[in-house]
């Protein structure tokens, strides 16, 4: 018999089992996959926690030094080898470090609730529409539409030049974003990609939506002062709106004690007609009157106590 044949007889069970690893070892590299997509708002979350961490301990090294320089200035200002400026100049640095702990440790419990409300929110990104990456593009996509229904409308190029003015500055700086996203963006939604760079696609996608805001702000204003759109509505007065809102509810309070007076009476008379008729009563007996009680002796009062000075009647 042929070797090679005859090698083949002896290990035809090790093709299965190649197979059937392979298989699995991809099942398990897609599941890991779609688990990283679900986690990756969490891993996120946990990074900007310890980077925010790590800006609060530098600030509180910066609180430290400007502690200890406010305190040198003082002495020497004691000693006349410093002037008032160079203690008031080490009073504001204190100050500023101050303020950049007390917004470094309010940051680090921003980034701690954004942390617990991506773990608890991370059972509901089992559908791949709803998982971090996927929302993010939706956003970028909805904005890319919004902007180019200023580019395409011929209407709303006449109406709104500034959004395709380039030399405007709100109009640049939504360019500029636009641009810094587009380069940012994954190729698709099942791409794999790491927490560093979510983030910074994420927060990209944040300054291109603040960024054309500002810039539809912009061009809708100089629409309205040009006449090619219709001014704004001015808010109703703060008064105005309470009176409105206490009409409302005096109205809706009205209609709801209507109905329920309307009800009771339907019940009652329910009530009254299911009800059996009720039996006469006799009358009582009349009691007859109880003899008053008896009366105790009256006796007449002993006044004035006799004295021994009063003489005895002759018997």
């Amino acid at each position: 018999m042929d070797p090679l044949w005859a090698s083949i007889a002896e290990l035809w069970w090790v093709a299965p089992i190649a197979v059937g690893a392979g298989v699995f070892g991809m099942l398990g590299l897609r599941h890991q996959r779609a688990l990283d997509a679900r986690r990756l708002e969490l891993d996120a979350a946990r990074l900007e926690l310890h980077d925010a961490r790590a800006q609060e301990w530098s600030s509180r090294s910066t609180l430290k030094l400007a502690r200890a320089e406010f305190t040198r200035a003082q002495a020497e200002r004691a000693a006349s080898r410093a002037t008032p400026s160079d203690v008031a100049a080490a009073r504001r640095a204190l100050q500023s470090a101050q303020r950049d702990v007390r917004a470094a440790s309010a940051n680090v419990r921003v980034r701690r609730m954004r942390v617990s409300a991506a773990r608890s929110g991370l059972a509901a990104t089992s559908d791949p529409a709803h998982r971090p990456l996927t929302r993010v593009m939706v956003v970028h996509d909805t904005i890319n539409a919004r902007w180019l229904a200023y580019e395409t409308d011929p209407a709303r190029l006449i109406a709104f030049p500034l959004m395709s003015d380039g030399r405007v500055p709100t109009t640049a700086a939504y360019l500029t974003a636009r641009a810094e996203a587009q380069d940012l963006r994954p190729g698709s939604a099942q791409a794999r990609i790491t927490p560093v760079q979510y983030v910074a696609y994420r927060n990209a996608v944040d300054r291109l939506g603040h960024a054309f805001e500002a810039a539809e702000k912009e061009a809708w204003r100089e629409a309205r002062a040009s006449g090619m759109a219709p001014p704004e509505p001015k808010p109703e007065p703060a008064a105005a709106a309470w009176t409105a809102a206490a009409q409302q509810f005096l109205e809706r309070s009205s209609a709801a004690l209507a109905w329920a007076t309307e009800n009771a009476a339907w019940v009652a008379a329910r009530v009254q007609d299911a009800a059996p008729p009720r039996p006469e009563k006799a009358p009582a007996p009349s009691a007859a009157p109880s003899p008053p009680p008896p009366s105790a002796e009256r006796r007449e009062p002993v006044w004035p106590v006799p004295s021994r000075s009063t003489q005895r009647p002759a018997s």
